[in-house]
Formats: structure tokens, sequence, C-alpha cells
């Protein structure tokens, strides 16, 4: 396993927008940064802000498996979130996988208008034991499920599992306990989209065969 002692990244407060252009810098810098670059830039510690990053280019319209690769870095962060794990690390062959600066930078670009509206209804200190450390652990569940949908080859099924994560990172981020529990709700609808489509496909599937 490869993790990061790097600098520590956003824990709460701040502009989580602000955060996100410093990594798309960071990579114009580099040119590319492999997953294990980008938890040095933004901190292992960091964990709201990681399922931030790795749930956002599931949602940009980018080509290649960018769903299966961020969603197995999901779970694997969900995992060490049940765990209680306080430092996140990756097996060695996710964290050398690479994006490039041009592809971080449409990420960042994509998805800036998304943040900078969810950022403006957060109340940081609200609630406050609704983000805290316990709360995190059972927050890990919905964050498994979620990142299992967003790994499925499910047309246009990452859209609500990935809006459900960065309500949840962005509470999490902004210690803002009600905006954790709207994340919860959007987890529970996400996750039963995600299976009534599954459930829909199945049952298309086994029509034509018969």
């Amino acid at each position: 396993m490869e993790g990061s002692q790097g600098p520590k990244g956003p824990e709460c407060g701040g502009s989580t927008s602000a955060h996100l252009q410093q990594l798309s810098e960071e990579a114009a810098r580099r040119g590319s940064l492999s997953i294990a670059e980008m938890m040095e830039t933004i901190g292992t510690s960091s964990i709201a802000f990681t399922i931030l990053v790795l749930a956002l280019p599931a949602l940009t319209p980018i080509p290649g498996p960018f769903g299966m690769l961020f969603g197995t870095c999901l779970a694997i962060v969900s995992l060490q979130i049940i765990g209680g794990a306080r430092h996140l690390k990756f097996p060695r062959f996710v964290a050398r996988r690479r994006m490039s600066a041009e592809t971080i930078a449409l990420v960042v670009r994509y998805t800036a208008p998304g943040i900078s509206w969810i950022e403006r209804l957060l109340r940081p200190g609200r609630l406050p034991r609704l983000t805290g450390p316990a709360a995190q652990k059972l927050l890990g569940i919905p964050v498994l499920l979620l990142a299992i949908a967003i790994a499925l080859p499910i047309p246009f099924g990452n859209v609500l599992p990935v809006i459900a994560l960065v309500v949840i990172a962005t509470a999490l981020l902004e210690r803002d306990g009600l905006a954790a529990t709207v994340g919860l709700g959007l987890s529970v609808l996400a996750i039963s989209v995600t299976v009534g489509l599954l459930y829909g496909a199945y049952a298309a599937t086994s029509w034509i065969a018969t």
C-alpha cells in the first residue's frame, strides 16, 4: 500500500473551490498527477476533501473508465473511514494511475459552478456532532455503497451518487451536520435509483432472452 505524509490538506473552513483550483495548478506545474501525488497535494489526513476529489472526475464527461477507477478508489477510502483510519493509503497499482493536467483542469472547471452553489448553502459548525469522528465512521457505509454505484457501467448512473458524495464531503469539510444529513438522504435516493436501474436491466435482459 502507498500513502503520503505530505502537507496537511483542508480540514474545515476556507473555500473548497480554492483548494480544487490549487490542485489544478499543481497538476499544471507537474504536467500530470498520479493518485498518490494528488493525495500528497491535498494531504492524506483530509478524508472529506479526498472523497470530493475522487468523486468529481466520475461526474465529468471525459473519455475512459474513470467511473470504475475512481469508484474503486472511493471504495478503498470508505473501508478505511469505517475502520477509523486517520491517514489514507492506496494499493500501489491504484496509487500510480495518472491524470493529465488538462483532464484535471477540465474536471475542476466543469464542476466549479456546482461546488460554488453548494458552498453558499453551507453553514460551518451547524450540528457539528453529525460530522464528528463517530459520524464519519457511519458515513463510510453509504460512501462505500455510492462508490460501488459509481464503479458500475450504468449510463448516467454516476450523477446521483456523485452529487450525494459531493454534499457529504463538503458538509464534512465545513462541519455542517444538517448538510451531512441531506447528503445521507441523497445517498438513499441514489442507491435506490441504482438498484432500480439494475433491476430494470435484469428484467429487460430476461425478457429478451425469453
